[in-house]
């Protein structure tokens, strides 16, 4: 719903996506770790972080340690756009998680990450099954 309301598709909300979790992480993109992220070639990912930066959700930004990489960081629109959506959404996950008690709460997350965790160990492995059939 997020996409459609803000007239984006649904590759630029997973390059959104990707561009908060590696800035929240301390690790932020750059086109070239987008394009490998989202499986497209150099010229799709240049139109779409352009469609991105033209919107106003995310913009450049020259690495501050290494001056010839540019890096994607979410802009202040784009918080702010996201902030007016997902705000209601946290207030609604918070009021849900509320009826459960602590150590529920901590059992779901330890779940969750492990979870997670399975996911990536898989994506790894995919990646790697794409890198050595393509050399």
């Amino acid at each position: 719903m997020f996409a459609s309301m803000h007239n984006v598709s649904n590759n630029d909300l997973d390059a959104l996506l990707h561009v908060i979790v590696a800035e929240t992480s301390g690790a932020p993109l750059t086109a070239g770790d987008m394009r490998e992220r989202l499986g497209v070639t150099a010229p799709a990912v240049t139109y779409l972080v352009d469609r991105m930066i033209a919107s106003g959700h995310i913009r450049r930004e020259a690495d501050p340690e290494d001056r010839r990489k540019v890096i994607l960081r979410y802009s202040e629109h784009g918080r702010e756009v996201a902030g007016r959506f997902f705000g209601p959404l946290g207030g609604h996950m918070h009021a849900a998680m509320a009826q459960f008690p602590d150590e529920d709460l901590v059992a779901a997350h330890r779940v969750l990450v492990a979870v997670l965790g399975a996911m990536e160990t898989y994506r790894s492995e995919l990646a790697k099954d794409i890198d050595v059939t393509e050399t």
